[in-house]
């Protein structure tokens, strides 16, 4: 079986928007930072005054990285698989999986969702124009 997100208290606001397919980033009332991944706090002026937004979805690969050899034996059927820093239009990055076979560095992508059972939704991201926004069908093999 693979890993699962841990949900914290500082990441189930993240996590429920998931399930209802919404990328969801924290901003800061005081400076307007928007940071990626969920704090109880503002990692530029450290305060706790954050209200969550919702990502466009939409970005770049920064880098990347092609997995050939499975990390553990649950993501064996997988490789090869993409593994991508993704960075968003809001400015903040990401670490995801890139759902097409062939990608590059700079090329746009756009945010899918992977139905991982009833209860979570893995962000994943595509190749920007490849269709409109749209869920992963859960594949056997779990996430």
């Amino acid at each position: 079986m693979k890993p699962l997100p841990r949900i914290t208290d500082e990441s189930k606001e993240y996590w429920n928007a998931t399930k209802n397919e919404k990328l969801m980033l924290q901003k800061c009332t005081t400076c307007n930072n928007i940071q990626f991944y969920p704090r109880f706090f503002c990692i530029e002026c450290h305060s706790q005054d954050l209200d969550w937004i919702e990502s466009e979805g939409r970005g770049k690969v920064y880098t990347y990285t092609v997995i050939r050899r499975a990390p553990s034996k649950a993501f064996v059927e997988d490789v090869p698989y993409t593994l991508a820093l993704i960075e968003l239009k809001e400015g903040v990055r990401m670490m995801s999986t890139i759902v097409d076979d062939k990608i590059k560095i700079g090329d746009q992508v756009e945010v899918v969702f992977e139905e991982v059972d009833e209860s979570l939704k893995l962000p994943k991201f595509k190749k920007h124009g490849d269709g409109s926004r749209a869920s992963l069908t859960n594949r056997a093999s779990g996430v």
